[in-house]
């Protein structure tokens, strides 16, 4: 695994990033929560983008991966930001964004600050507002108020560890909503969702389409791909829909 580089924010937060030179458009992924840019999604796209020539960009969110900071300590806006002061500092013009889980949300945040940058629009298992709309809308009545009294709450995870989700996590979360008002998209869009996803529900991935305002939108629904949208045939179709979009 070869070193990332770094780029500092105006926070003072240590990015670390892979920028993988050539033609443009070029691509970028967004991981998704508390995952991290070796995963197998982000290293695919990477090797297809080499075998093209074309530029691609992946990196951690300050809290994940190889970046700084604690996990504990960032939010949806905090890494929104993170995407955006490393996307605007080391790439160029029109970008397609791959959008994992998170990173569809964090995608569509950046869709609406930076919209002259967008080329396009991949997302995979998209979770927008979850944090809202899954987290805090699950949580029982005594989850909620120990958020409240210690503002922290560990949830299980299929993946490792549970995660600590944070009063300021689920707080910074309502600010950053994007499925309450028309989300305009004027580029490409390409939406997949697994039918066996345990984590995004069908309907976050509909309520997405039907918020987007874009004369070029698609949703695909692969049956029986989970979260992970990592086996081959998801691979390749992932690699697919970037290709679409770029064309």
């Amino acid at each position: 695994m070869s070193e990332p580089s770094y780029h500092e924010t105006a926070d003072g937060r240590q990015i670390a990033y892979h920028k993988t030179e050539g033609k443009g458009p070029g691509v970028i992924f967004l991981g998704g929560f508390k995952s991290d840019m070796e995963g197998t999604k982000a290293i695919a796209l990477e090797d297809w983008a080499k075998a093209q020539g074309r530029a691609f960009l992946r990196f951690d969110y300050s809290g994940h991966g190889q970046s700084s900071g604690e996990f504990t300590d960032g939010c949806i806006g905090d890494w929104a930001a993170d995407a955006r002061s490393v996307i605007e500092a080391v790439t160029e013009g029109p970008q397609v964004f791959v959008g994992s889980s998170m990173g569809g949300w964090i995608a569509a945040i950046l869709s609406r600050e930076i919209r002259e940058r967008f080329a396009g629009f991949v997302g995979i298992a998209a979770a927008p507002d979850f944090t809202e709309d899954s987290m805090w809308r699950d949580f029982s009545d005594f989850e909620r108020a120990k958020l409240n009294r210690d503002g922290l709450v560990l949830l299980p995870s299929d993946y490792g560890d549970p995660y600590p989700i944070t009063k300021k996590l689920i707080t910074d979360g309502r600010d950053q909503l994007v499925l309450r008002r028309p989300l305009p998209m004027k580029f490409p869009v390409r939406l997949l969702q697994g039918t066996a996803d345990a984590d995004v529900e069908r309907d976050v991935a509909l309520n997405l389409l039907d918020h987007i305002e874009g004369d070029d939108v698609r949703l695909t629904f692969v049956k029986g791909a989970d979260h992970r949208f990592s086996d081959p045939a998801c691979l390749a179709l992932v690699k697919r829909m970037v290709e679409e979009v770029l064309a």
